[in-house]
């Protein structure tokens, strides 16, 4: 076969597949007669390739087709689509699944730490196992502040963004066990606890609170949410509902793996906030208000996004071609 001639003779068909390969949209005529050339050049590449399957022609027909096949099989969305999708549908509706198991875990967690607060001011005894009254006294007078002082800031912002990134994710991870976020809350609600109770047996829990809620407000619920998010994992496999449990698991954990991936955002600007807030001369009512402000936005991006992206089918999940079939159960 003349290479030359049977390009001569076909070229018009291959330009004009180029050219609705091109096209943005199609009309009907044109889908049809798309497929028509699609077809008709996937003859031509394989009466090439018996003859010349290394040749240059070959590899441009090949480049051709696969544009064609792009766009009648339906092209996969760009980045800035995806990112778009996660930020107002995927990832609101995924905080707003599992609000009221966030609010429920914080309640619990402020009683907890409460408690432990409440522990270490009425006992005395608790108190002096802690430490000397010269060691405590310099942890309530001088190192509970200087903690937020006495690094740079920025190098301290990314010091507990990371950290805090890193607790979020194991609760999200590791919730499948159902033990992890268990423990996770209860040691960290024993820590703000009790450090809470040794600043109000030296008179200094207006100190504790001033420097808490700046960025705690946000950073606490941050965890709450990832624990919430862990334990609806785990649950996902205890009562899968009509689902199998491997097929429930997988379909929960894919939904709510998206919640680790947005508290690294959340967390962020936590981190921003202890960083640069907390330990700043702004006055305390201001530094408190930009921790209620960042609080306040997370919760509206919750109820009103998340709330329209929920009623609207998104659970956060992939897509079902990404996703996959799910086995019938009876």
């Amino acid at each position: 076969m003349d290479i030359d001639a049977f390009t001569a003779v076909h070229q018009h068909d291959w330009k004009r597949l180029d050219e609705l390969s091109a096209k943005r949209r199609l009309t009907g005529e044109e889908a049809d007669e798309l497929l028509v050339l699609y077809q008709r050049t996937s003859t031509h590449l394989s009466m090439i390739r018996s003859i010349a399957p290394e040749s240059q022609l070959s590899g441009a027909l090949s480049t051709r087709l696969s544009r064609a096949r792009t766009k009648f099989t339906g092209a996969r969305s760009n980045f800035a689509e995806d990112v778009a999708g996660f930020f107002v549908l995927s990832l609101p509706a995924a905080f707003y699944r599992i609000r009221w198991l966030t609010v429920i875990i914080g309640v619990v967690f402020i009683l907890v730490s409460w408690l432990f607060g409440a522990w270490v001011t009425g006992n005395p005894e608790v108190i002096k196992a802690i430490g000397s009254d010269e060691e405590l006294r310099q942890y309530v007078e001088e190192d509970f502040v200087n903690y937020y002082k006495e690094n740079p800031n920025a190098s301290f912002a990314g010091m507990v963004w990371t950290n805090n990134a890193w607790i979020a994710a194991q609760c999200v991870a590791f919730g499948v066990t159902g033990l992890w976020v268990p423990y996770v809350l209860y040691m960290n609600a024993q820590g703000v606890g009790m450090a809470g109770g040794m600043m109000a047996a030296y008179d200094q829990l207006d100190t504790f609170f001033l420097y808490i809620l700046p960025h705690g407000l946000m950073e606490m619920t941050a965890i709450f949410i990832a624990g919430a998010a862990g334990l609806r994992i785990f649950w996902s496999w205890v009562s899968p509902g009509r689902m199998t449990r491997a097929a429930s698991l997988a379909k929960e954990g894919r939904s709510l793996i998206t919640v680790a991936l947005g508290l690294v955002l959340v967390l962020f600007i936590s981190g921003l906030v202890e960083g640069f807030v907390t330990p700043s001369d702004l006055p305390h009512w201001l530094r408190i208000g930009i921790g209620a402000l960042v609080l306040a936005a997370y919760w509206t991006y919750t109820l009103v996004l998340g709330r329209r992206a929920y009623n609207a089918g998104e659970r956060g999940d992939l897509g079902r071609f990404d996703a996959g079939e799910v086995a019938r159960t009876s």
